[in-house]
């Protein structure tokens, strides 16, 4: 019963100088559930003793915690470019700055400023986006999961969508596209094998219900051996002769040349658009190298139907998304790889990444053991499923502690490496030349030196 009583009031405990510059709203909250877990383990015997300053500590904790950051900066050493759990595609700080400018003040996002009226948001990357893949129109949504929807709920909803069975994917967070289609009104046709789909397959499913021809990119996974599936030249020139709507969600698509020989297992945007699709949907986070978005890109006739959509409302992007994107789309049209951090890293050669290997390993020689290994790594993000790239990595060793205990040393302190072969490595594909400094420093933090 004494250390009950012995709990301060509230009101009083509060005063407490330290929580002077402190927002007292918060810091009551806090107090009340500090005081309120500190009397039900007395009751529980679970506390024998307790100071105030002890107090004053745990609520200063606990205020810290809630008020620092969730999201951090984080040093991308697993080698894995597009890494979906790592934030995707970076963004670079030079077109970060040219963009700040604009997002911090008012802009003319919806305002015309030769009208000197009310104007699109859309207008201001439609004309780059269209010089660059030649299409009519572009709209852009928050993801490319919103696209598929938006675009099965404008033209297929109570009307049937065909794909084939080996293109039905689920994708990261159990997004499933027979899932989606079942929400947007659209009804699925399933038509021919897992691993074979004809021209004929689709051709025989079509009834006077029919509104679209859909073609789905195989995010994370590949089919090979005993298998063939339809071309999207061949379902764009089905769908025009039956008059129907054909989409392609490219899942990531491309717009450069990739390396590697890369381009024959990701779809290239700007091949698909000599195509003249109706549809073409693709994510703004991926090969793109930019900002999370979905990008519609075709027909005028179609983009103006999406717009038309109540669902838009709902999906459309704001105004640091479009002026990121403006900036990205840009780059790739002037040829300004480098502006990009996605495609520069994809880009970098073995040669160079080998120097930035040896460089870290003359500078921690004396407090670790270190390996210049060959290795391969993946781009991410769902793009070349089951393709690898070369890669060159150097494994770590400080003083004996194993594997399992180098990555979580290494983790605390920020950078997320990986484990192969029974060794901690620091895979140089996605570390950038600013950090290396930075991990030669944690290096040492860990080696105690």
């Amino acid at each position: 019963m004494f250390l009950l009583k012995s709990i301060p009031k509230v009101d009083k405990f509060i005063e407490n100088d330290k929580f002077n510059d402190l927002a007292l709203s918060l810091v009551v909250s806090i107090t009340q559930e500090v005081l309120q877990d500190l009397r039900e383990n007395i009751l529980k015997n679970k506390v024998e003793s307790f100071t105030e300053d002890e107090l004053v500590q745990t609520v200063l904790q606990k205020y810290d915690e809630l008020t620092k950051p969730s999201l951090q900066k984080l040093i991308n050493a697993t080698g894995v470019i597009v890494h979906t759990n790592l934030g995707r595609s970076l963004i670079d700080a030079k077109t970060f700055d040219k963009v700040k400018e604009i997002v911090t003040s008012y802009n003319n996002l919806e305002y015309d400023l030769v009208k000197g009226k009310r104007g699109e948001r859309y207008s201001h990357i439609s004309d780059v986006i269209c010089r660059l893949l030649g299409c009519e129109d572009v709209l852009i949504v928050n993801n490319n999961a919103s696209a598929v929807f938006l675009i099965l709920n404008t033209f297929v909803k109570k009307k049937e969508v065909i794909v084939s069975r080996g293109e039905l994917v689920e994708i990261g967070g159990s997004f499933r596209i027979p899932d989606v289609m079942k929400h947007s009104g659209a009804k699925l046709v399933e038509v021919g094998a897992t691993n074979k789909t004809h021209l004929y397959d689709y051709e025989d499913a079509i009834t006077e219900n029919t509104s679209m021809l859909m073609k789905v990119h195989k995010s994370n996974y590949s089919i090979e051996g005993f298998s063939s599936e339809v071309g999207f030249k061949e379902l764009v020139k089905l769908a025009k002769e039956k008059n129907l709507i054909d989409y392609y969600d490219m899942g990531s698509g491309h717009l450069v040349d990739l390396p590697y020989g890369l381009d024959q297992y990701e779809p290239s945007v700007l091949k698909c658009m000599q195509e003249n699709p109706s549809l073409l949907s693709f994510s703004g986070d991926k090969l793109l190298g930019s900002v999370q978005a979905g990008i519609i890109v075709g027909k005028k006739e179609h983009i103006a139907k999406l717009k038309k959509n109540q669902l838009l409302r709902m999906l459309r992007v704001d105004k640091l998304t479009l002026a990121l994107l403006e900036e990205n789309i840009t780059s790739v049209l002037l040829n300004k790889i480098d502006d990009i951090p996605t495609l520069k890293m994809l880009f970098t050669s073995i040669e160079e990444l080998r120097e930035n290997a040896l460089y870290m390993q003359e500078k921690i020689k004396d407090i670790s053991e270190s390996e210049i290994i060959e290795t391969k790594t993946v781009i991410g993000g769902g793009t070349t499923p089951n393709r690898t790239i070369p890669s060159i990595a150097l494994s770590i060793k400080i003083k004996n502690y194993k594997q399992n205990k180098m990555e979580k040393l290494f983790r605390e302190k920020k950078i997320i490496g990986r484990i192969q072969d029974d060794k901690f490595l620091l895979d140089f594909r996605a570390i950038q030349k600013s950090e290396i400094a930075q991990i030669i420093n944690i290096v040492k933090e860990i080696a105690d030196v």
